[in-house]
Parts: structure tokens; sequence; C-alpha cells
């Protein structure tokens, strides 16, 4: 019997340099597989997310796309969003309509821009889906604090912060804090499943330089990866934390954040916060372009 082929492409997201992002993988043809085969490749390509594209159901998207971690479907998440529209992009699938495309997922419609940069690298922002903000309470924030090993600004109440993907978003006093810290994976994975949340992001800010401004880490080992390399649902989940806390906020505020170091990759997201909106972008790269035998 004659395997089915489907188009593929994984993508490394927030990075110019192959190998130095956070790859995705991404299935540019998606009908006619079931939610199963679906979960199945994201388990095999063992990616934090594999993306699957499907024609658009609403007028006003460009393409459809379910997301799927190597253990459940995620609404929404960050770097599978700029990847895939990278990945259609690349194709010839999609045209961008005045340098935008419309994403629809689980979450809703997703509104992506398109830039060139001076240097003349295309970067993809995503505009963050409405976030909803609850403050954790003490005892939240004590167990937090024995799982990760380290204090936390309580300054600034750490908060669960809900894009689609659900992240606890937390300050710590330094990025080298951000850098050294150790988590319990397995109590954060009992923690996570029983909270029903994504995962935990810790970040910290550098001392005032022009090219970094926080380092942001993301854990998740309740969706079957301890670490995110470069996580957009988290830096998006960290500039709403910001915005929500005031500070320093001015319009619009730029926040140059770095992710990856404790893995060995050199991620780079852009944020931009605004009153109204908040946009995640960055670079791609394709490091692997063929077929998946089905």
């Amino acid at each position: 019997m004659q395997a089915l082929a489907v188009n593929f492409k994984q993508v490394d997201v927030f990075t110019s340099k192959p190998f130095k992002g956070n790859p995705v993988a991404v299935i540019l043809d998606a009908r006619g597989l079931s939610t199963a085969q679906m979960q199945a490749i994201a388990n095999w390509t063992n990616l934090s997310e594999t993306t699957f594209v499907l024609p658009a159901e609403s007028s006003e998207a460009d393409y459809g796309v379910r997301i799927f971690t190597p253990k459940s479907e995620l609404p929404f998440a960050g770097h599978p969003t700029i990847g895939t529209a990278w990945a259609l992009l690349e194709a010839g699938v999609i045209v961008p309509r005045e340098n935008h495309l419309i994403q629809e997922c689980g979450a809703g419609l997703v509104r992506l821009t398109l830039t060139l940069g001076h240097d003349g690298e295309t970067s993809i922002a995503f505009e963050l889906p409405k976030p909803q903000i609850t403050e954790l309470s003490t005892e939240q924030i004590d167990t937090i604090e024995e799982m990760i090993g380290c204090k936390i600004n309580r300054t600034l109440c750490p908060a669960l912060v809900d894009v689609g993907a659900k992240w606890i978003v937390a300050q710590l006093s330094d990025a080298s804090s951000v850098l050294n810290v150790t988590p319990d994976y397995a109590r954060l994975r009992q923690h996570d499943l029983a909270m029903a949340i994504t995962g935990i992001c810790l970040y910290g800010d550098y001392p005032q330089q022009e090219e970094r401004t926080i380092e942001v880490r993301s854990f998740a080992p309740a969706c079957g990866v301890n670490e995110d390399p470069v996580c957009g649902s988290g830096n998006g989940s960290v500039a709403a934390f910001i915005r929500y806390h005031g500070t320093e906020l001015s319009t619009p505020l730029q926040v140059k954040a770095c992710q990856g170091q404790a893995l060995g990759r050199e991620g780079k997201v852009s944020l931009i916060i605004d009153h109204d909106t908040i946009k995640v972008g960055g670079c791609a790269v394709t490091c692997i372009d063929g077929q998946i035998s089905l």
C-alpha cells in the first residue's frame, strides 16, 4: 500500500540563525487528517509544537491552523503562529494583503504584520489575543517559589495570564536570577495539571542597554516540554503582565526580550506594548523542507 505524503517544513522561529531559535513543525495541508493523527504526529516530532494548516472557516482569514504539543492541543501559541505564517509565505501558499495576514485558530482570528528590516530580514509579528489576568494568592506564590527554588518579586504580584495559552508570570530580581533557576519539574508538572495551565514564565531585567531588555524562561512540563526554548505566547504574557502592572509604560513601550540561553539558543523577541494592543515579533528560518509519509 502506497503511503500518503504531506508537505512539511521545520521552521526555526525568533532567530535568523538556523538552530538558534525555537523549531516548529508545519504540516502545510492537513485536510484529511484526523485529530488522532495530528496528535500522533506532534508526539512523534517531539517538538514543543506542531501545526496543521487547514482551510479557514472565516472569510476574513487567510488560513486556519490547529496547534498541538506532544501531549495536547492548544487554542493559540506564539512561535507556531509566526513559524506557520513563514512556512506558508515561503511555499507561496498565501500572499499578504498590504503586509498583513489573518490566522484563524482555536483562540479566534489573529492578525500578523510583516516588516522588512534595514538588514533585509523579514520579521513577522502577531497581535496577542486579549489577555485575561488573575493575580495569585500569597499561598500560590509561596508554592511557586518552592518549586523554582528562587524568590519572586512580590511588588509586582505574580499572575495567571490567559491568552489562549495560560501562563503564570512572575518577575525575578534580575536576568541573572532567571538564568540560574533550576525548577523541580515533577512538582511543576503536577501543579500545572492541577491548575489546568500551560506553565510558568519567569523574567528579569538586564542592566540598561540597547541590545536586550529582559531575559525570559518558560517552563511547561505538563505539556511535555520541560522548558520551551523561545516562547511567543510566554513572551506575550510577560508583555501583558508588564502592561497590567504599569511598569514604566510609555506609549508604545518597546521591549527586547532574550530567551534560550539556558538551552544553548539565542532567541530574540520584539515586544511592542500599547494601551490597546501587544505585538510579539521576530524572524524565522526554514531548516527542513520536505514531506512526511503517513
